[in-house]
C-alpha cells in the first residue's frame, strides 16, 4: 500500500505540453529563449507531489491529537444527486504549514515569546513566501543515527558546507531538509507508530532535524521558507519549541511532514507549499508539490523572489458564508465549524480543529462529486432527479460514471496558464419573477471572449470573473447576500456556467475552470446538476471559491491544490498565481 501512495505522490510527466496547459512554454523552448533574449535549456515540466496521503487509518495527526475523521455523508442516491464529505482535522494533519504563532505571541501581549510576527496567522501570511527555489540539503546520514527517543541535529556547519559546495543561500530559497523519514516510516497502522508514537515515547530514534543555532545562521541568509521530510521541525526530546521559537520569530514559516524530497534536484526546482485558509489558525493542513523543469520553474521561482504572488483564496472563519447553507430549513451542508482543545503551552490558547464540508471555501470539485460510481442503477435517483438525467442524456448523450476523488486529481491539471474571461456584466440582468436564478455564462458569450481575446488553448485554466466574492463574502448576517439570499430568491444569483459552455470548453482542451462565485453551477438547481454532469463526464475538475480576481491577468500562472485527503468528493484547499 505504501508503495502505492509513493507512485501518487510523484505522477508522471506529461508527454504533451499543448495537453498540459503549456502552450506559452513550448512557444518559449521552440524559440529557445527567455523573455530577457538569453538562451534557455527547454525542459519538460514535472510536477511532483510531495504530500502525505491523508487517510484514517495511517499516522497522519499528531499522536497526542484527535485522530483525523472523513464522514461520506451525502452519497448519490435517493436523497442527494451529489457526494460530499465532512472532514474533521486540524492544522498538524497529514503535510502542514507552521507560521510564526504557533510559538511566537502577540506583540504587546505581555506574554512570553512576544514577537512583531505573533499575529502572522495562516491566513495573514503573504502569498510569495509560500514558494521559491528548493535547495535540499541531504540528510539521509543522519537517519536512525541515535538512541531511541532522540534525535541527530541539523547543524549550521551542515549549512555551510552546503553552501559551499553549491551556492550561498538567500532570501527566496526554500530549505528542505532530505533525511528520507517520511519515505521510510509513513505506513499504515500498526507499523505507522514508528512514524510518530514511537520516537515520542523513546521507543526508537527521533527524526532528524535543525537545531535553533541551524535556524538563526538561515535567518541570517534570508531563509523565510523550510521544510522537513520528517514528522515534526522539532528535534527529540527537548528542543522542539526551542528550534520552532528560533525560525518563527523571524518570520519563518514551513513544511512538516513531506515526503519524497529525495526525487527534486539539489537546486533549481521551484517549491510551493500551500493550504487552506483558516482565520487565526497557526498551523494548517496543506499539499506540498514541486515543479522540475525551465523555463517554467525559474518563472515561478523568479516570481516568488520578486513578490509578484497574488492569493486568490477567500477566508474560512465561523462567522463567514463560507459553507453551502442550502435553500429553506434543513437542507443545509455541515458548516465551517472551529473546536478548540487543550492549551498550547507556547502561545497560552487552546489548539484548533475544524469541522467542515468537503466544499468548503476555495476548494476542488473532482468528477465523482456528482458522477456515481460504475454500475450505478439510474433508478436509485429520487423521480425530478431522473427527470433532469433524462432530459440531459437527451441534448448530450450518456453521463458518464466516475471514481476520480480529489488525491487522484493531477496538480497538473489544477495549475497552468490563466485566462480570465470577465462576466460580471451579466450581474443584475435575471427577472425578479424569475428568482431564485442565476444569470447564465452563454457559449456565445464565451465566444465574444475568444474573438476580441483569443482563442483558448489547450490545458489553460480558464477563471470566471464576476466580483461576486468580493462584494459579498463578509461576516454573517451581511454574507446571507453570498449565498442564503440568491438561493431563497431575496436576490439574484451569481453568474453560472451551462453544460453547453462546459463541453465547448472541453472540446478546447481546457481541463480546469474556476469562478469567484460560492459554485460554478449557480442556484439554478437543474442547470446546476447538468453543468456537473457534463464537467465531471469529460474529465474536467473545477475551483470553486476563488476571490481577489481583480488582481488576476490572463498569462499569469494559476496554482491550486487541495489537501489530498483519501476518497474526498471535494478538497479545500489555496489558490494563488505568478506573474
Amino acid at each position: 500500500m505504501f508503495a502505492h501512495l509513493r507512485h501518487q505522490a510523484s505522477p508522471a510527466p506529461s508527454r504533451n505540453l499543448f495537453r498540459t496547459g503549456r502552450w506559452w512554454l513550448a512557444l518559449g523552448m521552440f524559440c529557445g529563449l527567455w523573455p530577457d533574449g538569453s538562451e534557455i535549456r527547454g525542459e519538460e515540466p514535472q510536477f511532483v507531489d510531495l504530500s502525505l496521503l491523508i487517510a484514517p487509518e495511517y499516522p497522519c495527526t499528531w499522536t497526542t491529537f484527535p485522530p483525523f475523521q472523513i464522514n461520506h455523508y451525502r452519497q448519490i442516491g435517493p436523497l442527494s444527486a451529489y457526494n460530499s464529505d465532512i472532514l474533521i482535522l486540524d492544522g498538524n494533519t497529514g503535510t502542514q504549514l507552521d507560521v510564526p504563532p504557533h510559538s511566537v505571541t502577540a506583540p504587546n501581549s505581555g506574554l512570553p515569546n512576544a514577537g512583531p510576527f505573533g499575529l502572522a496567522f495562516t491566513d495573514k501570511i503573504e502569498a510569495w513566501q509560500f514558494g521559491g527555489e528548493a535547495c535540499v540539503i541531504d540528510c539521509q546520514d543522519l537517519l536512525d543515527s541515535t538512541p531511541a527517543g532522540r534525535s541527530d541535529l541539523v547543524t549550521r556547519e551542515r549549512i555551510q558546507a552546503w553552501e559551499k559546495a553549491n551556492r550561498p543561500l538567500r532570501r527566496g530559497d526554500v530549505v528542505l531538509f532530505h533525511s528520507g523519514f517520511s519515505d521510510k516510516y509513513y505506513r499504515p497502522f500498526p507499523e505507522g507508530r514508528r512514524f510518530g508514537a514511537d520516537p515520542v515515547a523513546g521507543l526508537t530514534p527521533g527524526w532528524p532535524d535543525p537545531d535553533p543555532d541551524c535556524m538563526e545562521y538561515l535567518a541570517s541568509r534570508g531563509v523565510l521558507t523550510l521544510g522537513t521530510d520528517s514528522t515534526s521541525m522539532g528535534p527529540l526530546p527537548n528542543l522542539a519549541e526551542p528550534t520552532h521559537f528560533a525560525g518563527l520569530k523571524h518570520g519563518m514559516i514551513w513544511t512538516e511532514s513531506g515526503i519524497g524530497f529525495g526525487q527534486l534536484p539539489v537546486t533549481g526546482a521551484f517549491y510551493c507549499m500551500i493550504g487552506p485558509k483558516h482565520a487565526g489558525d497557526p498551523y494548517s493542513e496543506g499539499r506540498a508539490f514541486a515543479i522540475v523543469g525551465n523555463p517554467l520553474a525559474g518563472r515561478l521561482i523568479s516570481a516568488a523572489r520578486e513578490k509578484k504572488v497574488v492569493d486568490l483564496s477567500v477566508t474560512l472563519a465561523d462567522d463567514l458564508p463560507s459553507s453551502w447553507p442550502g435553500r429553506g430549513t434543513g437542507n443545509h451542508r455541515q458548516p465551517y465549524m472551529t473546536i478548540r482543545f487543550g492549551m498550547n503551552p507556547n502561545i497560552k490558547v487552546p489548539f484548533m480543529l475544524h469541522m467542515l464540508d468537503s466544499h468548503t471555501g476555495t476548494h476542488l470539485v473532482p468528477p465523482s462529486y456528482a458522477l456515481p460510481a460504475p454500475g450505478f442503477d439510474n433508478g436509485r435517483y429520487a423521480p425530478e432527479i431522473q427527470a433532469i438525467l433524462k432530459d440531459y442524456e437527451s441534448r448530450f448523450g450518456k453521463r458518464g460514471t466516475s471514481t476520480v476523488t480529489a488525491e487522484q486529481v493531477p496538480l497538473s491539471q489544477t495549475c497552468g496558464v490563466v485566462r480570465v474571461v470577465d462576466v460580471s456584466q451579466l450581474r443584475g440582468t435575471t427577472p425578479r419573477d424569475q428568482r431564485p436564478s442565476s444569470p447564465e455564462i452563454t457559449l456565445e458569450r464565451l465566444k465574444e471572449f475568444e474573438r476580441t481575446e483569443g482563442p483558448l488553448q489547450p490545458g489553460e485554466v480558464v477563471v470566471f470573473r464576476s466580483g461576486w466574492s468580493d462584494e459579498f463574502y463578509r461576516p454573517l448576517p451581511a454574507g446571507e447576500k453570498c449565498l442564503a439570499d440568491p438561493l431563497n430568491g431575496k436576490s439574484e444569483g451569481w453568474p453560472a456556467l451551462t453544460a453547453e459552455v462546459v463541453l465547448y470548453l472541453s472540446e478546447r482542451g481546457v481541463a480546469c475552470v474556476g469562478t469567484d462565485g460560492p459554485t460554478l453551477g449557480g442556484v439554478n438547481e437543474r442547470r446546476a446538476l447538468q453543468m456537473y454532469w457534463a464537467l465531471g463526464s469529460r474529465g474536467m475538475v473545477g475551483v470553486e471559491f476563488l476571490t481577489n480576481l481583480a488582481q488576476l491577468k490572463s498569462g499569469q500562472y494559476f496554482v491550486f491544490a487541495p489537501i489530498k485527503v483519501r476518497d474526498c468528493h471535494g478538497g479545500p484547499g489555496r489558490a494563488i498565481a505568478f506573474d
